[in-house]
């Protein structure tokens, strides 16, 4: 075999060359970084940037939950695991029931009918909550939308057979006397929580009324005077409203959030107790009589809850 042997001599680039082959790698650098820049910039790159963005959050939100729903469905597995096991006994225990020294294991059965019950009743909320985190998680729950399809067709048949165990204990007179104490102690409850929440209801509304209720009267000197709102009066005496454990017979109660004018029902009239000037204004109707109007209600009788008015 010949071996053939290339000797090229090469020479070095002179100082034009070198520049012009700086100046051509330059050139590339730039393009490649412009390219890259209005890859970025583009429409397209936008897009795809959002896409994988929204598919994070996607992932994100599923995550979240995936403890939650697991949970929920390893509950409900438990409660149905734990219905079969006791429909077991109950049928074992159902086998020779009726004789006279059965008292015991007619307790027993009541006993587990009730857990039976509480465990349908419970594993009715858990589906239910699972049908709510189902609804949450758009496209991805086809999967768990089988699941939830599957476990309400359990709880069908499971709602069948319970009936069927349930006419067997009617037959043979075993009552579940446990499981009507608790609702009927249950149906207490509400009851007596309503109660509470109606007088709780009523209280607050006296007690508004109360912060809002003010009297007001409106009555001669004379009559003032007897009714023991007023004293002095005299030459050298100036009328001075008394303390306020006077009579409230002789006012009349009216809510301040309800009333903006007073009728005096006299042509003339002066206010004694303490309101404000700038809270009210006395007003001259057609007929000459004078009318209070309140201009601020809560100004008004924020001194006083009770006005005085002598005619």
């Amino acid at each position: 075999m010949t071996i053939v042997s290339l000797n090229i001599n090469k020479k070095p680039l002179n100082s034009k060359k070198k520049m012009k082959t700086i100046r051509f790698y330059a050139v590339i650098a730039a393009v490649v970084f412009l390219s890259a820049s209005c890859v970025e910039n583009s429409g397209k790159y936008k897009a795809a940037v959002a896409q994988r963005d929204s598919l994070e959050q996607v992932k994100q939100a599923l995550d979240s939950n995936y403890n939650q729903t697991l949970a929920v469905l390893n509950d409900i597995e438990a409660g149905f695991s734990e219905i079969s096991q006791n429909q077991k006994q109950m049928q074992v225990n159902l086998k020779g029931v009726e004789g006279k020294k059965t008292a015991s294991k007619r307790e027993v059965i009541a006993a587990q009918m009730k857990a039976i019950k509480e465990s349908m009743e419970q594993n009715k909320v858990k589906i239910a909550e699972l049908q709510r985190l189902s609804s949450k998680k758009g496209k991805a729950n086809s999967m768990l939308a089988e699941t939830i399809k599957r476990l309400q067709t359990e709880m069908d048949e499971k709602t069948a057979q319970i009936k069927s165990l349930q006419t067997e204990l009617d037959q043979k007179n075993i009552k579940i006397t446990e499981l009507n104490s608790t609702v009927d102690v249950q149906s207490k409850n509400i009851v007596e929580q309503q109660t509470a929440i109606e007088q709780q209801k009523s209280t607050i509304q006296g007690q508004d009324a109360n912060l809002n209720s003010v009297w007001y009267c409106v009555a001669t000197t004379k009559k003032l005077k007897e009714a023991k709102i007023i004293s002095g009066g005299g030459l050298f005496q100036a009328k001075k409203v008394m303390a306020t454990d006077f009579d409230l017979q002789n006012f009349t109660k009216v809510d301040l959030r309800n009333i903006s004018s007073i009728p005096t029902n006299s042509k003339k009239a002066k206010i004694l107790s303490l309101h404000p000037q700038s809270s009210y204004k006395l007003t001259i109707g057609a007929d000459k009589k004078i009318t209070i109007e309140i201009l601020n209600a809560s100004k008004f009788w924020s001194a006083s809850k009770y006005l005085v008015v002598e005619i």
